[in-house]
């Protein structure tokens, strides 16, 4: 193949794999610390918001995460509580899965 061949396919692999990839990166609010809560992300191949149910398998004890702080995530509400789902941490209600809130993975790095 020839170069000018493979450098076309490059970039059209670069644009097409940040055409399916979300918005994901933390924005600073207005008091100019990061905010790290989303309002849609990805998993799975499905685009999840908050209002949606989540499948099954993020309700099971495997998902639940329970070392929230470690994470530097808020306590849970009750009857809710932290999955993992996409490299995101979603609140989630325990009765039905519901989606309360969502927050970017790299808040587990925040200092």
């Amino acid at each position: 193949m020839s170069k000018t061949k493979m450098m076309l396919l490059g970039a059209l692999l670069a644009t097409a794999s940040s055409a399916f990839a979300a918005p994901q990166t933390a924005t600073p609010n207005a008091t100019g610390d990061q905010s790290y809560e989303i309002n849609e992300f990805v998993a799975d191949f499905t685009k999840f918001t908050i209002g949606d149910t989540v499948p099954e398998m993020y309700r099971s004890e495997d998902y639940n995460i329970k070392q929230w702080k470690l994470r530097n995530l808020p306590a849970p509400d009750a009857g809710s509580h932290w999955t993992y789902m996409g490299g995101n941490y979603v609140l989630i209600t325990d009765a039905d899965g519901k989606i309360l809130k969502a927050y970017n993975g790299d808040i587990f790095y925040h200092r």
